[in-house]
């Protein structure tokens, strides 16, 4: 890519987007373009369509998506497969149609089987029965990999998929019921910590930024603890879905920005395919190859925070996959490798959030 290219960032203003749009911008790129979601619904064909008339970016990097944790993906089961494929048809389609240069559209780990052989390696795509919980969503990211491959195989493009582990960082989503596990976990905790200390500014201050299910900074005090109280948060304890035992890898979502935009620049699919008698799982697993028990997490997050409460496990809650460890050997080999490990990266998101 050249640096006053035309780069359009899809969700740019998301937790991945935004450290990608951010990374772009240190490394030179000054002719970036992206729209936020009141500005562009990536779900209108015809929205969609007009924006690639007018802006004609010559690369296309596809972070919008919707996105959550375990609750979040098992209770609108509709909602993630249909909004995420009609993102990706569309944003992919005008690409195409566009004759746009490069795009890079990222996936998730949880496309793998949910008995994948561990660490999961981008040849156990399709090998098996996917995570009941999160099925909808895997089926729509693993069409959005075969869209990529396909229109590669048949038009020669050069679309390039990459699937990357659990995210974290700056920008990242905090609500209790609709996170990812470490961004709940850490407000639960940094709420319950203020519960104990009977700190209600803090409390106050946070309901004022991220209000939950209508309560807000002014509602009652006994109002505010009783609904909190539903997600787990009380001055005693923090209860957390699950047993605590499955174990997980974490990205920081900077290193994710930074792996994105060395693909961009350095690999293009015929590197990928190269040497495949069948071209399929060109694409790209992104994570650190480390992982880390729930509870182990939990009590990371714990002492980060300086939290002196109780953390309760509620096995009654399902724990989803038990093992989702990334082989990034390819990723290594095509020479990136991540920098910031979970100790270094909690502490730095904590920072972020209380900021």
């Amino acid at each position: 890519m050249d640096k006053n290219s035309k780069i359009y960032v899809a969700g740019h203003r998301g937790l991945v987007g935004s450290a990608i749009w951010r990374n772009l911008q240190s490394k030179g790129y000054t002719h970036l373009t992206g729209q936020s979601h009141r500005e562009l619904d990536l779900l209108d064909a015809t929205a969609v369509k007009s924006f690639f008339d007018r802006e004609k970016p010559d690369y296309v990097i596809l972070a919008a998506a919707y996105v959550g944790g375990i609750v979040a993906n098992n209770t609108y089961r509709a909602d993630f497969i249909y909004r995420n494929l009609q993102i990706q048809n569309n944003v992919i389609g005008e690409s195409f149609r566009h004759n746009v240069r490069k795009l890079l559209f990222l996936g998730s780990t949880c496309i793998y089987p949910r008995e994948a052989p561990q660490p999961m390696s981008e040849e156990a795509l399709l090998t098996g029965p996917l995570e009941y919980t999160n099925e909808p969503y895997a089926i729509a990211k693993i069409a959005g990999l075969k869209m990529c491959e396909s229109f590669n195989i048949q038009y020669s493009t050069n679309y390039i998929a990459v699937m990357p582990t659990n995210l974290y960082g700056p920008n990242d989503n905090f609500d209790l019921e609709k996170s990812h596990v470490l961004p709940a976990m850490i407000r639960k905790i940094h709420l319950a910590k203020a519960l104990m200390n009977g700190n209600w500014p803090t409390i106050r201050t946070d309901l004022s930024i991220r209000p939950v299910e209508g309560i807000t900074s002014d509602t009652p005090q006994e109002e505010v603890e009783d609904k909190l109280r539903e997600y787990g948060i009380s001055k005693e304890s923090v209860e957390l879905w699950g047993s605590g035992k499955p174990l997980r890898e974490f990205l920081w979502s900077e290193d994710m920005a930074d792996a994105s935009v060395y693909i961009m620049e350095n690999v293009d699919f015929p590197d990928l395919a190269k040497g495949k008698t069948e071209i399929r799982n060109c694409h790209i697993n992104i994570g650190t190859g480390k992982e880390i028990s729930i509870r182990d997490l939990a009590g990371l997050i714990k002492e980060t925070i300086g939290y002196d409460g109780e953390i309760v496990f509620n096995s009654s809650k399902p724990d989803g996959t038990m093992r989702k460890l990334t082989d990034v050997s390819k990723l290594n080999a095509l020479g990136w490798k991540h920098t910031i490990d979970i100790e270094e990266g909690v502490k730095k998101m904590y920072e972020w959030y209380v900021r």
